[in-house]
């Protein structure tokens, strides 16, 4: 069955837009209260959803709308309000709840929100468990009788329970003391929660996008605009930077010196250290975007490693299929499976500093052995369907002539967006120019067979 609503984070788009509306965000709180009501649940007891939000202005609204559509399908709701995504994955599963509910837009403008479900084990819904909710969106919304309606309840300590959460991913004879630290909260989620964090094992916090007012999250700060990170790192002397999206599942870094690293180059850091302690469980999983040099650095560490979908889902499923615990993406998503059921940007910062300190290394010498290859992605703006390019003549010819001309020293990946009209043009190698010369070029012949 294919799927109207759900793409592979939820169901997400411009507020006042179907179907990021009032009245579809009701019926879709009813549908999955349905479906989660018919399912078992223990000694008769009505089933449980938690729901968290970040700090978009349209969250009070669809907060609203999603708690009437449960509580008219039978669901007791419980209230978290502003808190990071992976907060509600972990607050689902300790207060044994049958579902969590997000709802935000993660790195995207205030103009735009989601709603993304959670598993009572923590994890994303299974695709089979989303189909099914779908599918009750086509019956109509039929309250429950009066007797048989959910109630409503606030968890007021729902942010002192994550904090306690991701701190005791870190190790407990082990502080930050001595430590300056920047943290970049992109005005969103984790604005009152991660720099207390940071603070609460010793580090000499500053903070900055922390000041939420409705419509500035991701606004000039956060993983996807680390420019003020990197001013603030430099300007008070830090030896860290650490910037979040506006969920809280994705992370940066900067250096002292205000250079960033990205996922990939994070990800090495944590796995090369756990290898030397003997605590890499397994390989990596890394999706189609992972830097060849990440790919090349498992390689000659002995590290097993395999690329799933872009997308963290993928790299979850990849990492519960091969059983493996460590996995993400070059955009900041970093999946520890020993410390979280998902992506989460404090916890896997957590997981960086910890090697830093049992390294007694500076974050510029931990990745500095993993060299990476220049990458550049062109999105082409395409009519009808991306997917259908790929298989024109003129451009299967291009993509093998620029790859005889990178000889095993880089790559071509040819995706189709999954949610834009775009075909995205990614090259990468080890000379900068060439790898810009064929990026332009076959962007070009895309351009040209597209029309």
């Amino acid at each position: 069955m294919s799927r109207k609503y759900f793409g592979t984070d939820g169901v997400r788009g411009k507020v006042g837009e179907h179907p990021i509306t009032p009245q579809f965000v009701m019926h879709l709180g009813y549908a999955a209260g349905k479906v989660l009501a018919s399912a078992e649940h223990d000694q008769g007891e009505r089933p449980g959803v938690l729901i968290g939000k970040d700090t978009r202005i349209s969250g009070y609204m669809l907060e609203s709308a999603l708690e009437a559509g449960l509580i008219a399908a039978g669901i007791d709701v419980y209230l978290a309000g502003p808190i990071p995504t992976p907060a509600v994955a972990y607050l689902t599963r300790a207060l044994r709840l049958q579902a969590g509910v997000v709802i935000s837009a993660s790195h995207n403008p205030f103009e735009d929100n989601g709603i993304k479900f959670f598993s009572g084990s923590g994890t994303k819904l299974p695709d089979a468990v989303e189909t099914a909710i779908e599918a009750e969106l086509d019956n109509p919304m039929i309250t429950n009788a009066s007797e048989s309606l959910g109630k409503a309840k606030r968890i007021d300590d729902a942010v002192g329970r994550y904090i306690e959460f991701c701190k005791s991913t870190f190790p407990a004879d082990m502080n930050l003391r001595g430590m300056k630290i920047v943290v970049d909260s992109a005005h969103g989620a984790t604005y009152h929660i991660a720099r207390n964090v940071f603070h609460e094992l010793g580090a000499d916090v500053i903070a900055i996008g922390a000041e939420p007012n409705g419509k500035n999250i991701n606004d000039g700060y956060g993983a996807t605009k680390p420019q003020n990170l990197q001013k603030a790192v430099v300007e008070h002397k830090a030896q860290i930077g650490i910037a979040l999206d506006g969920d809280g599942d994705r992370l940066i870094m900067a250096d002292a010196a205000g250079k960033l690293y990205d996922g990939d180059q994070l990800l090495y850091i944590i796995a090369k250290q756990r290898q030397a302690q003997g605590t890499l469980h397994g390989g990596v999983v890394g999706t189609l975007m992972t830097n060849l040099a990440f790919e090349y650095a498992m390689q000659k560490l002995g590290i097993p490693f395999l690329r799933a979908k872009v997308g963290d889902r993928y790299v979850m499923e990849l990492l519960q299929q091969k059983n493996w615990q460590l996995g993400g993406e070059n955009s900041g998503h970093i999946i520890c499976l020993d410390k979280h059921s998902t992506g989460d940007g404090i916890v896997s910062a957590l997981q960086v500093l910890c090697a830093l300190r049992l390294k007694q290394q500076t974050l510029a010498q931990a990745a500095h052995d993993l060299v990476m290859y220049p990458q550049i992605l062109i999105n082409v703006k395409v009519t009808g369907k991306a997917a259908e390019l790929l298989e024109r003549q003129a451009v299967k010819a291009v993509v093998v002539e620029a790859e005889r001309a990178l000889d095993g020293k880089g790559r071509v990946l040819l995706r189709p967006s999954g949610t834009e009209p775009l075909l995205r043009v990614m090259v990468e190698g080890e000379d900068g120019g060439q790898v810009k010369q064929w990026a332009e070029r076959i962007a070009g012949v895309v351009r040209e067979v597209a029309g």
